[in-house]
């Protein structure tokens, strides 16, 4: 805007306010804030909006306006949220815990994140293997010589997908054709027959896996069952399920075992407090109604979403949680 055009803006606001016809102009006072989300077909792109949708109803009470963008999930979010790029973010518990804590099987291998803060937690997510019933995979094993997408460098789930292969015995770079395409490319390419299966981390029903068994290709979920020590060795993994009756033209004709983490909000500690609070309280005090904006939420209750928490609470955050009774 023109600095000529600012000026005439600004006095005509005041006039009004002066005349009683009006507020008083907060237009300067609005500190604009961007969530990083996830692919446009995950859940973490929605819950970044019905994040926001809640928060800028009371955008003058709280001097700030929350804005949503696309990323290329939660590797890019921490990263973005640590330089200053993001203010707030989506990411994988088991992320969040790596990032805080510098783990050495990670991106920050040596340089813990100690500034990364944690909000809530929100849905689970399951660790998601698909595969076109033509490829004849019907385990993990099966996926040896196959073309299959581990995810995207940056997102959580490419880590996820490594994992779970390791704990198969099977080396990605040697065993198999891996390709690092983002999640919501994939279902498109396993329907044209140019990738034979994927994996996605993320919370169900998702519209990438509607996609995925929509098409005139037949796919399945492929079950990853994995030992007791691997669930020993990484603590921030549980067992969790796909359900398949979110997917009626995926080819299984039961729920299929898989693992998990749980989806996060995350900030830095140079976030204000009061702008941290404010998300925090709209969000708690808006349950009920956050609870129906996804279906993934389901399953939320206001305990479970301080559960997985492996960075330090915010001190914005912790402000809510001890006036509200949630925490000491």
């Amino acid at each position: 805007m023109r600095r000529g055009t600012l000026l005439v803006v600004t006095l005509a606001a005041v006039a009004l306010a002066a005349a009683g016809m009006g507020p008083a102009p907060a237009l300067a006072a609005t500190k604009y804030l961007t969530i990083g989300t996830g692919g446009v077909t995950g859940v973490y792109y929605p819950t970044g909006g019905a994040i926001a949708r809640i928060v800028n109803q009371k955008r003058e009470e709280y001097g700030m306006r929350l804005t949503v963008e696309s990323t290329g999930g939660s590797v890019y979010n921490i990263n973005a949220i640590m330089s200053g790029d993001l203010d707030f973010g989506v990411v994988q518990s088991d992320r969040q815990y790596q990032a805080f804590n510098g783990s050495e099987d990670s991106e920050w291998a040596g340089k813990p994140q100690k500034d990364l803060r944690a909000m809530f937690a929100i849905h689970p997510e399951s660790v998601t293997l698909c595969a076109a019933v033509d490829a004849g995979i019907n385990s993990m094993q099966d996926l040896k010589g196959k073309r299959v997408n581990i995810g995207n460098p940056g997102s959580g789930q490419r880590q996820n997908s490594i994992d779970a292969l390791a704990a198969a015995g099977i080396d990605y770079e040697k065993d198999l054709m891996a390709e690092g395409l983002k999640a919501a490319e994939a279902p498109g390419m396993l329907q044209d027959g140019r990738i034979d299966a994927f994996f996605y981390t993320v919370g169900h029903p998702s519209g990438a896996f509607k996609e995925a068994t929509s098409g005139t290709r037949k796919v399945k979920f492929v079950p990853i069952e994995l030992p007791k020590s691997f669930y020993e060795k990484y603590s921030y993994y549980a067992p969790s399920i796909v359900p398949v009756s979110e997917y009626p033209g995926a080819a299984n004709d039961a729920d299929v075992p898989s693992f998990g983490v749980k989806a996060t909000f995350v900030t830095s500690s140079k976030v204000a407090n009061k702008h941290v609070y404010g998300v925090v309280k709209e969000i708690f005090e808006n349950f009920d109604e956050f609870k129906k904006l996804h279906p993934a939420y389901a399953v939320l209750t206001k305990e479970n979403m301080l559960e997985g928490l492996s960075a330090p609470i915010h001190d914005g955050a912790m402000k809510y949680y001890k006036e509200a009774g949630m925490m000491k």
